[in-house]
């Protein structure tokens, strides 16, 4: 076991998660998975995303001061920013066509679908009379209730999954009143030493770091030498923590998988049933996700590393793609991240610790995926044939909402109630997909990492700083 490679390690660790919780789901063993496994997990995911903000702090800072010429971070930038937006656009482009060509919302019966789009039709009709309602409305009114229960199945979702999707339905609306460049200025710290201590605010870390590492350059060599001997060692320091955490990363990912499968369901039975009723929709969503990773990105890359075999762009960032699984956290993946892509792809400090912290926060490939396959479906569910406009205000919309979207466990939700209004529709109908969100979830971010891994990966080849290939 010692000789094994790590990621081998991690999926023997997934897959033994996987196989303790049916067991103890079958044996009834749940409440002690929970109690006593699942805590693991949770410290796993703290460990990481505490270091995750140091980390982009001083390997941010230790790369822009290194920097000749300050004017190549303007150029580094704009190849990053737009090498994401393609990426992003072209994962929304793929959901939609995949989600128009399968019509997974057909597969449901006819007679369910008439009444949903009766449903709809009084949705709208209380829209046009003003009548206001809040997300917890939505959810507790009966004809709402009727179609959560029998057109998907989802009796499953608990009291307390209605609140989160309620809770989720007014963020997204705080979201949308505000000022189309409110996202520039929530980049800028008020308080640098909050925004370190919050994980939901490394945009405004790397700002800082950048802003930091920019006037470093222009101190003068003297006075800015134990400044940046204290940043490279404090780099060294904290990637050093990133190595310790992963030589037990298989212990932890066998209680985080445990745990997050116990908390799902009873039994394994229920597990099952919970993606019955919406097989269509998840099969078409893990389709696009497959495609992305197992076809879209390795082509890119065969196109411009040419020497980067099939084999080896998977076995170099597959820790990471891992720990994504796992963790369903693009922040909590990006201490790994940076190893895997720095070590095992061969790209320079300076494009990696600028690149992947700007990615797991803006670069949702993944999620703006699953915004097109489910609003579609939502839409087919209903009966509503969504125009050609509207399919193209879904990529707008997806595209831009997922810069905001935090690098967290099913930020997607709030993004998706914000794209289901774009459109006309009703928000409230991301409580039928949010049985299956958190399996679902953990695809989507090993989506975004590897998207991640990619596009850092293309701008050291374009600046000539990728040493392996």
């Amino acid at each position: 076991m010692k000789n094994l490679p790590l990621h081998i390690k991690i999926v023997i660790g997934l897959v033994l998660g996987v196989i303790w919780a049916f067991i103890s789901s079958a044996l009834g063993w749940n409440n002690f998975t929970i109690t006593w496994i699942d805590p693991f997990g949770v410290i796993f995911i703290r460990l990481l995303k505490f270091i995750a903000v140091p980390l982009v702090l001083f390997s941010i800072i230790s790369g822009v001061s290194g920097l000749s010429d300050v004017s190549k971070l303007g150029r580094l930038g704009g190849k990053t920013l737009g090498a994401y937006m393609i990426t992003t656009v072209a994962a929304v482009g793929i959901g939609l066509l995949l989600v128009n060509l399968v019509k997974p919302g057909n597969f449901v019966e006819k007679d369910q679908r008439v009444k949903n789009r009766i449903a709809f039709e009084l949705w709208l009709q209380d829209q046009k009379m003003g009548i206001p309602q809040d997300g917890a409305s939505y959810l507790n009114d009966p004809a709402y209730q009727h179609l959560i229960t029998d057109a998907q199945k989802a009796n499953q979702l608990s009291e307390k999954d209605k609140a989160e999707v309620a809770k989720r339905m007014a963020s997204a609306q705080k979201q949308k009143e505000v000022s189309p460049l409110q996202f520039i200025v929530d980049m800028v710290p008020e308080n640098v030493i909050f925004s370190i201590s919050n994980n939901g605010l490394m945009l405004q870390v790397i700002f800082f770091s950048i802003f930091f590492g920019i006037t470093l350059v222009m101190v003068p060599d003297d006075k800015k030498k134990p400044v940046v001997d204290f940043i490279q060692s404090m780099n060294e320091v904290f990637l050093k923590m990133v190595n310790m955490v992963m030589g037990a990363a298989p212990y932890f990912v066998f209680a985080l998988l445990a745990g997050v499968i116990a908390k799902m369901a009873d039994t394994p039975a229920e597990v099952f049933e919970i993606f019955l009723g919406l097989g269509s929709y998840s099969l078409t969503l893990l389709a696009g996700l497959f495609f992305l990773v197992f076809v879209f990105y390795p082509l890119i890359m065969r196109l411009f590393v040419p020497k980067l075999s099939y084999k080896e762009f998977f076995k170099n960032i597959s820790p990471a793609q891992f720990l994504a699984f796992s963790t369903s956290s693009s922040a909590a993946t990006l201490p790994v991240t940076l190893e895997c892509v720095e070590d095992n792809m061969g790209v320079s400090n300076n494009i990696a610790s600028f690149v992947l912290p700007v990615g797991a926060t803006v670069n949702m490939d993944g999620t703006s995926l699953y915004q097109a396959v489910a609003v579609v479906f939502l839409a087919q569910l209903h009966m509503v044939d969504l125009t050609v406009a509207q399919q193209l205000t879904i990529v707008l919309t997806a595209t831009l909402a997922s810069i905001g979207a935090a690098a967290t466990p099913s930020a997607g939700l709030v993004m998706m109630i914000i794209v289901l209004q774009s459109v006309g529709l009703n928000p409230a109908w991301v409580a039928i997909i949010f049985p299956v969100d958190r399996i679902l979830d953990m695809c989507r971010t090993v989506v975004n990492v590897t998207g991640d891994a990619t596009v850092a990966t293309l701008v050291a080849k374009s600046e000539g700083e990728l040493s392996k290939y």
